[in-house]
């Protein structure tokens, strides 16, 4: 939920996702080229280490735009198809928990930097599915 926002979302796997009452779904792009991205902060991925500030920024130069959403918002602009990647080198399971469930039942994916599924693997990649496996591939220099 955004109180400030008026807004609350929620999905249950196999069935949907609703923001407010109305179904949600993710995107349909399917290029990096053409993708919207957001991370918590540019420089949050280099702070890390020199390898994953080079796989991100090798990243971020291949989608169409990028912007600094960050945590739980970032997500839900997934869900709705409003952006097309989320990414965050460092969170914690109560960040993602909901959201997962969110990403997921609205077509979405959701995996940690190393793809592997769940919101317990310390980052993210959340995702419209279709750009998934390429955002993996894009990131993987940095594991």
């Amino acid at each position: 939920s955004a109180p400030a926002l008026g807004y609350r979302w929620w999905g249950v796997h196999g069935v949907g996702a609703w923001r407010n009452g109305e179904p949600i779904h993710v995107s349909t792009v399917s290029r990096l080229e053409d993708a919207f991205l957001s991370s918590d902060s540019y420089t949050s991925f280099s702070q890390r280490s020199t390898g994953e500030g080079a796989a991100f920024d090798g990243l971020v130069r291949r989608v169409a735009r990028s912007r600094g959403f960050g945590d739980f918002w970032s997500h839900m602009l997934v869900a709705e198809g409003a952006i097309d990647v989320a990414v965050e080198p460092e969170v914690t399971l109560w960040d993602l928990a909901a959201s997962s469930v969110i990403v997921e039942a609205a077509g979405g994916r959701f995996t940690n930097l190393a793809g592997e599924p769940g919101p317990d693997g310390g980052s993210v990649i959340a995702t419209n599915g279709l750009l998934h496996d390429a955002v993996v591939e894009s990131l993987r220099g940095s594991q």
